[in-house]
C-alpha cells in the first residue's frame, strides 16, 4: 500500500498497480491476463467435474464439454467486446488487426456465456445429457473462474472506475515501452502517477466470490435443479455488474447516455429471474445425467462379459458330455468281453 500525505495531514493508503502485465522470456511473451484466464478455466473444469459427478453424472464429462464450450466462449467474448468497442478497432486511428489479439485483453462476459452455452449445448447433445442440469453443476465454478480472470484486469490496469479519494483507491501509473513511449498494455511503469480510481475489477471479484458461496449454500440446502441454479448465478452476477458499471467512467459505447453493459446487465437479470421462477422445481433423476455413450459402453461390456460367460459354460458342458460318452462304451466293452 502507498501512503499519501494530504492537505489535512491525513494519511491515505492506496492500492498500487503492478508495474507491468507482460514479461518476456526471449521472444516469448508471458501475459498475466492470459495466465489468469487459463487458471480460471482449469479451476472451473476440475471443480465442475466434481460437482457433476456428485449429482450423478459421468466423470470426465465436464472436460469433454469444455473442449467445445471454451473455444466458443472465447470467440463469443471477443466478438461482444469488439462490437461494443467498435471505434477502438475500426474507427479513426483504430487498428482492425488488434481485434484478433485476444491475448491483449478484452472479453465480454455476455458474449462468452452466450456462445459458450452454444458450445456446451452441442457437446451435451453429443453425450446425451441435459444442458440445464449441466449448467447447474458448472455455474458456481464458472463464476469462480470469472473472479480469477479479474486479477488479469488488475495487471492490465483496466476495468477501473471513476477517480476517488477512498482509502482503497487504485493507483494507475503511466507505462512506457523501451523507447520511452506510452504503452499502457505491454509497457512498464515509469513511476508517474496518473490518477487514483475505484478498483471496480476488485469490487466485481469480491462480489463474484460472495455469489459463489451463496450458490453453493443454496444448492446444498434446497437441491435446486433443471437450470435454476445456473439462472441464479446469472442473476446474481448481473446484479453486481449493474452496480459496478455505474462506477466506471472509462471509454464505452453508450445508449441514451447509459453504458451498453448497464443495459445488458438489466435485461439479462430479468430474463434469468423469469427462468428461475418458471422452470421446473426439484432436481433431476441422477440416472438421467449419465452420459449415453458411457451407458452404451457399459452395456456393451456387460453383454460381452455375459457372452464370454455363456461360452465358457457351454464349453464346460460339452466337455462333460464328451467325457461321459467316452466313459460309457468303454465300461460296456469290459462287461461283455469273454472271460479273461
Amino acid at each position: 500500500m502507498t501512503s499519501v500525505l494530504g492537505p489535512s495531514t491525513a494519511v491515505l493508503a492506496y492500492i498500487p498497480s503492478p508495474p507491468q502485465g507482460v514479461w518476456y522470456i526471449g521472444p516469448i511473451a508471458l501475459r498475466a491476463y492470459a495466465l489468469f484466464i487459463i487458471v480460471g478455466i482449469v479451476v472451473a473444469v476440475v471443480w465442475g467435474d466434481r460437482r457433476w459427478v456428485a449429482r450423478g453424472g459421468t466423470k470426465g464429462t465436464v472436460l469433454d464439454v469444455a473442449v467445445w464450450a471454451v473455444p466458443f466462449g472465447l470467440l463469443g467474448g471477443r466478438i461482444y467486446h469488439v462490437i461494443t468497442d467498435w471505434s477502438t478497432y475500426f474507427g479513426p486511428g483504430g487498428d482492425p488487426v488488434r481485434a484478433l489479439k485476444v491475448w491483449e485483453g478484452g472479453l465480454g462476459i455476455w458474449g462468452a456465456v452466450l456462445l459458450g452455452g452454444v458450445g456446451a449445448w452441442i457437446a451435451c447433445r453429443r453425450r446425451g445429457i441435459p444442458l440445464p442440469a449441466f449448467g447447474d453443476a458448472v455455474g458456481p465454478p464458472i463464476l469462480l473462474a470469472q473472479a480469477i480472470g479479474r486479477i488479469g484486469n488488475y495487471f492490465n490496469q483496466e476495468l477501473y472506475g471513476r477517480e476517488t479519494t477512498r482509502a482503497w483507491g487504485l493507483e494507475i501509473f503511466e507505462r512506457v515501452n523501451s523507447a520511452g513511449r506510452l504503452d499502457p498494455l505491454t509497457g512498464v511503469s515509469n513511476g508517474v502517477l496518473e490518477k487514483i480510481v475505484h478498483p471496480t475489477f476488485l469490487y466485481e471479484l469480491l462480489w463474484s466470490l460472495a455469489i459463489v458461496v451463496l450458490l453453493v449454500v443454496v444448492d446444498r440446502r434446497y437441491a435446486i435443479g433443471h437450470g435454476r441454479l445456473f439462472a441464479l448465478y446469472v442473476a446474481g452476477y448481473c446484479a453486481g455488474r449493474f452496480w459496478v458499471e455505474l462506477l466506471r467512467d472509462d471509454y464505452a459505447t453508450h445508449i441514451a447516455g447509459i453504458r451498453v453493459n448497464t443495459f445488458t446487465s438489466a435485461i439479462v437479470f430479468v430474463l434469468a429471474v423469469l427462468y428461475f421462477v418458471l422452470a421446473k422445481k426439484g432436481r433431476e433423476d441422477p440416472a438421467s445425467l449419465e452420459s449415453k455413450d458411457h451407458t452404451s459402453a457399459s452395456a456393451d461390456t456387460e453383454k460381452t462379459e455375459s457372452e464370454e460367460s455363456e461360452s465358457t459354460t457351454e464349453k464346460t458342458t460339452d466337455a462333460a458330455v464328451e467325457l461321459e460318452k467316452d466313459s460309457a462304451p468303454t465300461s460296456g466293452r469290459e462287461k461283455d468281453s469273454p472271460g479273461k
